[in-house]
């Protein structure tokens, strides 16, 4: 899925508060027209120095939760290999699939605790793999829009990134 063009500005003081030394941090945020209907993706690559690199993209037809989980893997394909990174989302399926729930899937043959197919399976692998290129990746929940600039600039150009693909298809 291609990003945008990769944009780079000097971010506001406190841009990185929950980054640990030589961290990366990774907002993200997905969003749709409807669900399923247009949608869109951001990632928000905030580097040490206090750059931040935005790229974002969508699709014509796919879900809220499949946008949620490319914001993390573009955002995660953006890094160098080896890095140490913090994505942060405020999507409980992303944050909880990529935490708790892939092992049992993977014990279970890819199958919910219900016994039904695990949805987006393709998704979470390229997920995964797109985790180990990296020498760590933590997973870190926050409540969305509750007036964090970070988490309101992801979802700014997710949203936009929805009405640039949903023009296209109009």
């Amino acid at each position: 899925m291609p990003s945008a063009p990769r944009r780079r500005s000097k971010s506001l003081p406190g841009v990185l508060p929950e980054a640990a030394p030589g961290e990366v941090l990774v907002w993200t945020d997905g969003a749709c027209q409807r669900n399923p209907g247009p949608g869109g993706w951001a990632a928000l690559v905030c580097w040490e120095d206090g750059v931040v690199e935005e790229h974002s993209g969508g699709l014509p037809a796919t879900t809220n939760n499949v946008m949620e989980m490319t914001a993390a893997l573009e955002g995660l394909r953006a890094l160098p290999a080896g890095s140490r990174a913090c994505v942060v989302t405020d999507s409980r399926y992303l944050h909880d699939g990529m935490t708790a729930w892939m092992t049992g899937w993977k014990r279970k043959g890819w199958r919910t605790a219900a016994g039904d197919p695990v949805k987006n399976r393709e998704i979470w692998l390229e997920l995964e793999s797109a985790a180990a290129r990296h020498e760590r990746v933590r997973w870190h929940w926050i409540k969305g829009h509750v007036g964090h600039p970070l988490n309101e600039r992801a979802d700014a150009l997710a949203v936009a990134a929805v009405q640039m693909v949903a023009g296209l298809v109009a």
